[in-house]
């Protein structure tokens, strides 16, 4: 936007109801479906490899994506983009992750309803998992394939397929990131990893 001033030219927007807006929230949601079609796919081959039916419910954990809110009484709706992120609103049910061997919660919103989400502080917004500690450039080279088995191993976690990026001591104390956004979040039940697939091994699809 060369409009503004030279540091914060880089910043740049879409006019809203304008073409090029339409077009770029479209596309967005077209790739969120596609993700949350991807994460469907994988839950289906994880139940016919157990050979069981284990769906009971299905909770979806979008981050890194823009949200359209609606409001009443003729006011435009909002776009909250949350960027590591995820919703929070009253009563709507979520997930945080922790890592490949630390605990993951279901957490109910403690926020605003949506006509109200500009009232709360954090707009209605939780963490959308535990946050880094080390950056996947860090990881790769201060991390030990070997040393992230033998953690695994021994918490009895089943490693599928995952990088030394993804490993758990890159990741913030799943508990301490929780307890921080009590007043965002309630937890009603936590879970525990026992099998991690967050890419193809090597050489395979």
């Amino acid at each position: 936007m060369p409009s503004l001033p030279k540091e914060l030219q880089r910043l740049a927007w879409l006019e809203y109801q304008t073409s090029a807006a339409e077009e770029y929230e479209l596309a967005m949601n077209l790739a969120g479906d596609f993700a949350r079609a991807n994460h469907e796919v994988i839950h289906q081959r994880i139940s016919e490899a157990l050979g069981a039916d284990l769906v009971l419910a299905t909770l979806e954990n979008h981050h890194n994506f823009a949200w359209r809110v609606e409001r009443p009484h003729d006011q435009s709706p909002v776009y909250i983009h949350r960027k590591g992120a995820t919703p929070a609103e009253k009563d709507v049910l979520g997930i945080i992750p922790g890592s490949m061997a630390t605990p993951g919660f279901f957490v109910r919103g403690l926020g605003e309803t949506a006509e109200r989400v500009l009232e709360h502080p954090s707009l209605n917004s939780a963490a959308h998992g535990s946050g880094r500690v080390l950056g996947r450039n860090q990881a790769l080279k201060k991390l030990s394939a070997k040393d992230v088995r033998q953690q695994l191993e021994k918490r009895g976690v089943t490693l599928l397929g995952g990088g030394l990026d993804e490993a758990p001591d890159v990741y913030k104390d799943s508990r301490q990131v929780i307890a921080a956004q009590a007043d965002l979040v309630q937890v009603w039940a936590e879970f525990s990893p026992i099998i991690v697939r967050m890419e193809a091994p090597k050489g395979k699809g």
